[in-house]
């Protein structure tokens, strides 16, 4: 017999509400992309604004919160935003880079529809067409934990962002008129912690309270160092993998990385000086803002400025060696860090990929494997979806230095999902090197002076190296990573040193399921924008 109707209709209603509480949450935002004038180093400049702030809104979220953000770009020029560290599990569709997205038409507008699936941590977004990225439009973006799960340390009673990096008082159009030239970027006018010059920033504590601080560095130029008078800092998080928490006097911030840590308002109420000052720079450039204590009369502390880390290469590379993997604490899901044993799987391929600085038809270039990039006329993934031919050659970029001379080409690497790849950065030049790959985390294992060789490997950790998203590769050394190619799609790998990146020192690294499926890759957005040689297509029926 079946079923009455009524109860057919309650069931399948019950099943449709316990569907959508079950759904992740949704944050919407809408975004006004303009040019106003800042003046953040007591210069007038054209900066980009977002609903007129720079730097732009802060993204608040939690662990597979979806994301929806209809930028509309009211700028003269095509624009686009990039979100790093950001995975876009299954959807390299939202990355925001040209290679992956056709830029926002001036006057034009584009919603993001991303989901923080499975991360936790500090990130930041930014402007990622034309040298913008030189103009402001960043902001940064916090993923916090589910309720649920458990954290490695008490909830802090603040949560503080600083978003740090070196600026110039040149317009960045004019910064891209000297790359374009063949020349290089001069030496930056100053640094900015939250879009200020000196003193510009004051952060309130309670004495004998907790206070959680996320520094990135958004600049485009220079690594810095972070420390803050009379406190230490205890680090509990690198891009997304909580760490050991060890206790430091400062901390070096390379281009493009985020880190939190803890400090503790344990001192008498006074006002404390922090500090951002460049890496490795003749001259050292120096910002400062305050840490102020809420029961202080404004006095400032009677203690001498917190100095910085000598200029040697080797306290910065100890002090990387020193951040590990917290293997006990729960990532964004229930489970340990240290239950996914990456050491202990073999891997499929060795890429080596060193930098060069270069001169190509009597311009400066920079080179991977002595190949410089140069962007195609077709958006790289918008072209592999419709199998446009001519725009770029699978294999492209070869997984090891040439020796050969440096020459122009779209680059692209092939790979295979679920391949388990080492990758090994090489740089044989004076000035520390910054990397960033789209899509994915990676376990750093190793990093040394000196030329990398098979033997290096021994001396990789493979227990509790720190995952994370960007890494460095110091003058004359190596640095080697381990990564799950467990996310299909076309993603950049590139510089962090931004006149690099704009002359050449990125490619991208197409990772490729036979499958075609849904499981593995998310079809192309409805929305996606449409230029180069896929004008005039569709992208699926509605």
């Amino acid at each position: 017999m079946s079923p009455p109707i009524s109860l057919c209709v309650f069931v399948l209603l019950s099943s449709l509400l316990a569907a959508a509480r079950a759904e992740d949450p949704y944050r919407f935002y809408t975004w006004n992309v303009t040019f106003g004038d800042i003046y953040p180093l007591g210069v007038k400049q054209q900066g980009i604004l977002i609903n007129g702030q720079f730097p732009g809104p802060q993204i608040d979220a939690v662990t597979n919160d979806n994301i929806v953000i209809n930028v509309f770009n009211n700028l003269p020029a095509p624009f686009l935003l990039s979100w790093q560290g950001i995975q876009q599990r299954r959807s390299s569709w939202q990355d925001g880079v040209y290679g992956t997205n056709c830029p926002i038409p001036p006057g034009g507008n584009f919603t993001y529809n991303m989901q923080f699936k499975d991360q936790i941590g500090s990130y930041y977004y930014f402007p990622s067409l034309a040298f913008h990225k030189a103009a402001g439009g960043y902001g940064g973006i916090r993923v916090l934990s589910r309720p649920r799960i458990p954290v490695p340390f008490d909830p802090p009673a603040g949560d503080f962002t600083i978003l740090a990096g070196d600026w110039f008082k040149l317009n960045h159009t004019d910064l891209k008129g000297i790359l374009d030239s063949g020349n290089d970027l001069p030496f930056p006018d100053g640094l900015l912690i939250n879009g200020h010059g000196s003193n510009g920033n004051k952060f309130t504590v309670d004495q004998g309270k907790t206070y959680r601080f996320r520094v990135s560095n958004v600049g485009i130029s220079t690594s810095v160092n972070i420390r803050i008078q009379g406190h230490s800092l205890l680090l509990v998080e690198v891009e997304g993998s909580h760490t050991m928490q060890n206790t430091y006097s400062s901390l070096d911030v390379h281009l493009g990385q985020s880190y939190s840590f803890l400090v503790t308002a344990d001192q008498p109420p006074q006002d404390y000086t922090i500090v951002v000052s460049t890496r490795f720079t003749n001259p050292v450039l120096t910002n400062t803002a305050t840490l102020h204590y809420s029961n202080s009369n404004g006095v400032p502390a009677a203690l001498p400025p917190p100095p910085g880390p000598t200029i040697e290469i080797d306290w910065s590379l100890n002090q990387a060696r020193s951040i590990r993997w917290n293997l006990t604490a729960s990532g964004p899901r229930p489970n340990p860090q240290g239950s996914y044993h990456y050491g202990q799987v073999n891997t499929t391929r060795t890429m080596r990929l060193a930098n060069s600085r270069v001169s190509i038809n009597g311009k400066l270039r920079y080179a991977v494997n002595s190949v410089s990039f140069i962007p195609a006329d077709t958006p790289l993934k918008v072209a592999d979806f419709y199998n446009i031919q001519g725009v770029f050659t699978l294999g492209s970029m070869p997984d090891v230095p040439s020796g050969g001379p440096a020459y122009l080409q779209t680059a692209v690497m092939a790979s295979n999902m679920r391949d388990y790849v080492e990758v090994v950065f090489e740089n044989a030049e004076g000035s520390v090197q910054s990397w960033h790959i789209d899509g994915y985390a990676f376990w750093v294992v190793g990093m040394d002076g000196g030329q990398w060789t098979p033997a290096s490997r021994q001396n990789y950790n493979l227990r509790d190296a720190i995952a994370r998203y960007t890494l460095q590769v110091y003058p004359g050394a190596w640095t080697a990573i381990y990564m799950p190619l467990d996310n299909v799609g076309m993603w950049n790998v590139r510089s962090e040193s931004w006149g690099r990146q704009y002359l050449g020192q990125q490619f991208y690294l197409r990772v490729y399921s036979p499958a075609n499926s849904w499981r593995d890759e998310n079809p192309i957005p409805k929305n996606a924008l449409l230029c180069g040689r896929a004008s005039g297509r569709r992208t699926r029926p509605l």
